[in-house]
């Protein structure tokens, strides 16, 4: 098994034909969406985000990081949100994707391998530390 994460993206355009639409229908929609990935035990994760106005873009193109607060000037593409699947192939995170409730002018899911523990050089220092940090977050939650 192996992780993808689904990133939703869009437009300016979009997002505007997206507010015309039924809230409802909307999250109805997605609520099935959501539903038939959980029934089928592949859903790790996913969240929707807030408009962009409420974010900020950390650019660290010079030296020192610039912060720019939302909304943003031009927008050619916006990410509104995400799910994580855990799934045996690409092509069984692809065919979820495709299922999915979304629709509108720019609008795309960009389909991604989610990197693991596996994936980096099990003799190095950090990846090593990770993985103790994780084990501890585990024994945390449990705990909790």
């Amino acid at each position: 098994m192996a992780k993808y994460m689904l990133i939703m993206r869009g437009t300016d355009e979009g997002q505007a034909q997206y507010e015309q639409l039924d809230f409802t229908e909307v999250i109805a929609a997605m609520g099935r969406y959501n539903e038939s990935m959980m029934n089928a035990g592949v859903l790790a994760a996913g969240e929707g985000l807030s408009d962009a106005s409420e974010g900020a873009v950390v650019d660290f193109s010079t030296d020192t990081p610039v912060v720019t607060d939302g909304p943003y000037g031009e927008t050619k593409e916006l990410f509104n949100g995400f799910w994580i699947v855990d799934v045996a192939t690409k092509e069984e995170a692809i065919e979820w994707a495709k299922r999915a409730p979304l629709s509108g002018p720019g609008t795309k899911l960009e389909v991604r391998r989610v990197t693991g523990p596996e994936d980096f050089p099990q003799d190095n220092e950090w990846v090593q530390k990770e993985q103790g940090w994780r084990e501890e977050q585990a024994q945390r939650a449990q705990q909790a």
